[in-house]
């Protein structure tokens, strides 16, 4: 924001010190195929579903494939519905993962989190309007119902869009999928 202000050395300074924060954290966090929950808890993992941002505004905060490192250990962890907030427990935001498979550099990868998401719910048993807050291996509803961060399931969406110059969305028509919707309908 300092920067789009016309503040450039003030950004240049802060992102200088979030830059130093990011390494520290890998070198700290380092788990060798993953990134702990927390610094003092080894053999813990956690979604990093916020470096999304990192990504979005192209900061580049984060070394070392932090993300792709991540997002490869997070497939090894995915349950019938979903990927897990963490190692703690087996229930997970929906919303998360979708900030998560947003980070996906491909559509296959972002499909793999995002399949799940649309197994839960399709399949869930708990007939509540689309919770986020979920169990990953029955697809049973733990908390939460309608709740606006549902709209965080358009993570990829506004990643999307924000890549794509102004002039072009004005002009042209956009045209792109982030999920594999099977047909509501048999056609003969």
């Amino acid at each position: 924001m300092a920067r789009m202000l016309g503040l450039n050395d003030v950004a240049d300074k802060y992102a200088a010190i979030a830059k130093k924060m990011a390494v520290k954290w890998e070198e700290m966090a380092n788990e060798g195929d993953h990134y702990r929950l927390a610094f003092d808890r080894k053999n813990t993992w956690s979604q990093k579903y916020n470096m999304v941002w990192d990504k979005l505004w192209n900061l580049n905060l984060f070394p070392n494939n932090v993300i792709g490192k991540e997002l490869n250990y997070y497939l090894t962890k995915q349950n019938p519905y979903g990927l897990p907030l963490d190692s703690r427990k087996e229930y997970t935001k929906s919303d998360w993962i979708m900030w998560t498979a947003a980070m996906s550099s491909d559509k296959e990868t972002f499909q793999k989190f995002s399949d799940p998401v649309y197994k839960y719910i399709n399949e869930t048993v708990s007939r509540v309007p689309i919770s986020d807050w979920h169990h990953t291996d029955s697809g049973r509803w733990v908390g939460f119902r309608a709740r606006s961060v549902i709209g965080g399931y358009w993570m990829k969406v506004l990643m999307v869009l924000t890549a794509i110059p102004s002039s072009f969305i004005k002009d042209k028509t956009v045209e792109f999928c982030i999920f594999s919707v099977p047909p509501l309908y048999e056609t003969s």
